[in-house]
């Protein structure tokens, strides 16, 4: 044999060996949590037609690898407790994980108020005794996206919860899970599995989404989101220098700090395509845009992440004059990491090349999505331009964005299903809010599907949307009272639970601030759905309601028969009342034993009522005994103001 080829030879067996080394999913780690009281299985993949054995607490069960690689192994329940250490042995290879407890496992999935971290909230945890028992333990799934069920989650391990690692996991989630764990005793597993501005098909499976048509032409993709990724970079090369990366803004530099910018204009990015503006009006191609930023009060990490968030149609992002990113297509999300070197204190320099092959174009995510950076006035200047209807963009290939349907599910929840878990909390419907008539049956699909596939009879628990935005002066449609509406309704599935946060939200953030109230309300919800609590968790609701007169009498059931307001004088705001003519007005309301009398003067035969039906109601009064908030609620089954309005893939989705 020739001495090259001899050596291609042993290399190849050397890389055929270590593709065939044992290896687990990214769930499997130390520090992980098993759900207790039920078979453990455990799975991973080696050597076509390997024996493998796994071991723990005296018990051991043997498998074998199939022709695919994958092993399948199942483990005789376990209770609460623990530590304990898993062995599993696959011919030379041997992997021992430490420190596994056996608990309950949930899942915390949704948008960015699910996923948005304790340390963007006021709280600090203090309480460094309950920290080190280590009995909650957090395991962050790194969101990826595919058009086909992936085979395993992009994660780093499961953590135990120190001060730093709680820091960066959801705030909610945790919450949540520390009430459940002081309260049951039992050991927590969290699994958070969530990314911002994401709408509910984002989660939901293939074979859930082919039950409806506006979903069906999305899901037509045969291959891996890595062979559509791999296409498009192909196809790019072609067209890129000729058609893209060219112009005025490129020879002459214009990322760089020291750009002379006295003649750029000004403008509003956020959520205003460049249409708006007098001066871009039908202009396609480039357009810059720059503004100054201030590193934040005590930054002292390695990088500075940069939320840009949705841009139409295409970005190149510089910061001080280093290129830090490049995205394509209109629905994906730019999520950059400025490396701390490149930074300074004061007035470093952002420049963002905007790229638009026709239509709308400039950064289409309203503001209160974003974080400050997107906020104000940029400046801008047109770059490169182009006619549209002669532009190649049919060369290439879309990257699919994390707002595609089913994508974020395959990536990140298909390989979670062989896990067996204790239920979801589920914090999402912001980005349905437009859409709010469609939520009523995507939703209670997203949970049939999920226990389809995790187990059909898994508790599932949600956060209904908190006050945001304006106060009305006079009330009409509200696509997020709509869309809270279509919350309440999936109560109707057995083994759910709703939390009302209409009092703790924020007018003017779509991210709250309180998530332990969240977590907390949320947990007392599990206690008695899964724990045979009896904690006084229920919100009053509305039972029914009966006209005397030129009133309303209003009854609610609650878990309590007590009713309270929080005004001294027994009024309660945010009831509205409509006569024959349908026409809602602001009424009058007060306690009467614990019924509410709701009238409006002059309004002699009230028909219907409704209370909080708005993006945001304001300051509420009506509660339970327990303090609980009212949950809002309407009588009338009117119309809804987005009934008909159904996913579009040509419309930009946030």
């Amino acid at each position: 044999m020739r001495p090259v080829l001899f050596w291609q030879f042993v290399l190849g067996i050397v890389f055929m060996a270590h593709a065939q080394e044992l290896r687990l999913p990214a769930c499997f780690t130390d520090n992980m949590v098993l759900q207790r009281d039920a078979p453990v299985s455990l799975w991973g993949w080696s050597a076509p037609g390997q024996e493998v054995k796994v071991e723990m607490d005296g018990s051991s069960q043997q498998g074998k690898t199939g022709k695919d690689g994958i092993w399948k192994v199942r483990l005789p329940a376990f209770p609460a407790g623990g530590p304990h250490t898993v062995k599993i042995s696959a011919g030379t290879s041997v992997v021992e994980l430490d420190n596994v407890l056996m608990g309950d496992v949930w899942l915390c999935g949704g948008q960015s108020n699910m996923e948005w971290p304790l340390k963007q909230t006021p709280y600090r945890e203090e309480d460094t005794v309950w920290l080190q028992g280590q009995q909650v333990r957090l395991l962050k799934v790194i969101p990826e996206m595919d058009y086909r069920p992936g085979e395993d989650i992009h994660a780093s391990g499961w953590m135990v919860p120190e001060p730093d690692k709680i820091a960066e996991f959801s705030a909610v989630g945790y919450h949540f899970g520390k009430f459940i764990q002081q309260e049951s005793g039992v050991p927590i597993g969290l699994v958070s599995v969530n990314l911002g501005a994401t709408a509910v098909e984002t989660w939901m499976s293939n074979e859930a989404l082919e039950a409806f048509p506006q979903f069906r032409e999305e899901l037509k993709h045969t291959g891996s989101f890595a062979d559509v990724k791999k296409a498009f970079e192909k196809n790019k090369k072609s067209w890129y220098g000729k058609y893209y990366y060219t112009g005025p803004g490129i020879s002459g530099k214009w990322y760089l700090p020291e750009t002379d910018i006295t003649s750029w204009d000004t403008l509003e990015v956020a959520g205003n395509t460049w249409e708006e503006e007098e001066t871009l009006k039908d202009f396609d191609g480039a357009v810059w845009f720059r503004r100054s930023f201030d590193l934040p009060e005590g930054f002292e990490g390695d990088s500075l992440p940069l939320q840009l968030l949705q841009i139409d149609d295409y970005d190149i992002t510089w910061v001080n004059g280093h290129r830090i990113g490049e995205t394509f297509g209109r629905h994906n999300h730019r999520n950059y990491t400025i490396p701390a070197g490149i930074l300074k204190k004061k007035g470093n320099i952002l420049t963002v090349r905007v790229f638009d092959t026709g239509g709308t174009g400039g950064f289409t995510t309203p503001a209160f999505w974003g974080n400050d950076i997107l906020r104000g006035r940029w400046h801008y200047r047109k770059g490169l331009h182009i006619d549209a209807g002669k532009f190649p963009e049919q060369e290439l290939v879309n990257v699919t964005p994390f707002s595609s349907p089913g994508v974020l599910y395959n990536a990140n929840v298909a390989p979670l299903t062989a896990l067996k878990i204790k239920g979801v909390i589920w914090y999402q419907g912001e980005s349905n809010a437009a859409r709010a008539a469609e939520y009523r049956e995507l939703f209670p699909a997203l949970i049939r599907d999920w226990r389809d596939h995790f187990g059909k009879d898994i508790p599932f628990l949600w956060v209904q949307l908190a006050n945001y935005g304006q106060e009305p002066e006079m009330p009409g449609p509200s696509a997020w009272a709509e869309l809270r509406e279509a919350q309440d309704m999936a109560l109707n599935l057995p083994n759910t639970a709703m939390a009302v946060t209409i009092d703790i939200g924020e007018a003017g953030d779509i991210h709250p601030r309180n998530k332990l109230d969240v977590g907390k309300r949320l947990g007392a919800l599990a206690m008695n759905l899964c724990y045979g609590g009896t904690y006084s968790a229920q919100f009053p609701q509305f039972k029914d309601m009966e006209r005397k007169g030129d009133s309303l009498l209003v009854r609610f059931t609650a878990a309590t028969p007590v009713l309270k307001t929080k005004d001294k004088y027994g009024y309660i705001r945010g009831f509205q009342l409509a006569g024959e003519d349908g026409e809602f007005r602001w009424a009058r309301a007060f306690l009467r034993k614990n019924t509410v009398v709701v009238y409006a003067p002059g309004l002699r035969n009230p028909v219907a009522v409704r209370y909080a039906w708005s993006d945001n109601p304001g300051p509420l009064d009506l509660t339970g005994e327990n303090g609980l908030p009212a949950a809002p609620f309407r009588s009338d089954d009117r119309k809804l103001s987005t009934d008909g309005l159904l996913f579009d893939s040509k419309v930009p989705r946030f």
